[in-house]
């Protein structure tokens, strides 16, 4: 396992985030070893950083990044599900019947926004 492994996991059991004053102490690595670690998973955009101040110093508190879950509002025109998602037919777009009634769906939603507004 590397250390950016180990680093990632140490931040990961911390719920509330661990400042990174303590993390190179808990990884048992100096300073600037840790912040070389840091930098890697800050920029491969796995966690995220702070400003924090701990016991009177300043340090950056470290958390997970946490993941979005999924939304599918783009794929939907109404309640009308998106027919080119997971679509098998070899047509073509321009001539396709269910394109277009989801494409007319979506001016139809457009228009009733517009009325409520």
């Amino acid at each position: 396992m590397t250390l950016e492994e180990d680093a990632l996991g140490v931040i990961r059991d911390h719920k509330e985030g661990v400042f990174q004053n303590e993390l190179w102490k808990l990884l048992e690595i100096d300073s600037r070893k840790c912040s070389r670690i840091v930098s890697k998973i800050l920029d491969d955009d796995l966690i995220t950083r702070e400003s924090a101040v701990s016991n009177g110093a300043r340090t950056y508190r470290l958390s997970i990044k946490v993941e979005k879950e999924p939304t599918f509002e783009l794929l939907m025109a109404g309640d009308i599900f998106s027919p080119c998602a997971g679509c098998r037919d070899a047509c073509q777009p321009e001539i396709c019947d269910k394109l277009t009634f989801w494409v007319m769906n979506i001016g139809n939603e457009a228009e009733n926004t517009e009325e409520t507004a």
